[in-house]
């Protein structure tokens, strides 16, 4: 009983022991071609979700009179606000163009280069929340505000340019204008935030909300989504990360490690029963061979009497 108690605790000690060993990166090549195929499964995906007019307008009376009966601000109203202000609006259409995917694409470069210990936990939050949403594009098929004429929103993109979508949506289309339910560009800049937050150690990292709180006022803006797209969205994150731990502490100060394209390089091959080869030893002051260190002004007085 005595010896088992032993063993559970050594165990435990072990299991609560932080890594102190830098992880390395994951094969680049193999990285960029798993990235690839799930893009393109989740872009194909949306295709294949594409042309569900009906159910999308339905879809979308139903989550615009749940928003009412819950009391939520009026998309509508947000647009008006910031039409008032055609700077505004326009930077908002830019960002909410140009922004989204160009941001996550570096975050994930960084991740790789800079924070190899954390990039893989990155990169599975990034593919269960990004096949989630596609599940929910699947099953829930949703026209946005823009194409709700009850909301009384417009396409700001159209009007001010630039423009993201076609004027008429198109069942052939590999853009699904009808898959709002989640937004994804509130779910990965949420996830861009914390990823940030969480991988550094700057004093300003929290400035890093910034991105999430302007990506979910323009997708609202610009009649792109509703308020329960991007709620939807960090709701699936935050079960994500719930499941999928960052790594431990440890992790977040890896060392940056050599860049590999497929696998590391094999050692090199040594005789059967040879020894690996023994590193010499730093040689010590005053061992022969070294160069003696200059004498310290307290040494020469007291030699000196």
């Amino acid at each position: 009983m005595r010896s088992s108690t032993q063993v559970l605790k050594r165990a435990a000690t072990a299991w609560k022991r932080e890594p102190t060993a830098p992880t390395p990166r994951p094969p680049l090549i193999r990285e960029l071609l798993l990235l690839t195929v799930l893009y393109l499964g989740y872009k194909f995906g949306r295709r294949a979700a594409n042309g569900q007019f009906s159910e999308a307008y339905q879809n979308a009376e139903r989550v615009w009179d749940l928003e009412r009966a819950l009391r939520m601000p009026d998309e509508a109203w947000v647009q008006s606000v910031m039409m008032h202000f055609e700077p505004v609006i326009r930077s908002i259409n830019i960002y909410y163009a140009t922004v989204h995917f160009p941001a996550t694409v570096a975050f994930i470069i960084w991740m790789y280069w800079r924070r190899p210990g954390f990039y893989v936990w990155i990169r599975w939050v990034l593919v269960w929340l990004t096949g989630a949403g596609l599940v929910l594009h699947l099953l829930v098929p949703l026209a946005p505000p823009r194409l709700y004429k009850v909301s009384g929103l417009v396409d700001t993109s159209a009007v001010f340019g630039p423009s993201v979508y076609a004027s008429k949506p198109d069942p052939n289309s590999l853009a699904n204008q009808f898959a709002a339910m989640p937004s994804l560009h509130v779910g990965w800049s949420i996830l861009i935030a914390v990823g940030l937050i969480v991988a550094t150690r700057s004093r300003w990292r929290w400035l890093w909300l910034l991105h999430p709180l302007i990506t979910g006022t323009a997708v609202v803006a610009t009649g792109h989504h509703y308020w329960l797209d991007g709620m939807v969205a960090a709701f699936f994150l935050g079960v994500i990360l719930l499941v999928l731990r960052p790594p431990r502490a440890a992790l977040a100060a890896a060392v940056r490690t050599p860049l590999t394209l497929w696998r590391p390089a094999p050692e090199p091959d040594r005789p059967p029963g040879a020894a690996a080869p023994v590193r010499p030893a730093p040689e010590r002051e005053g061992s022969a061979g070294a160069e003696p260190s200059a004498a310290r002004p307290a040494d020469l007085a007291h030699r000196d009497g």
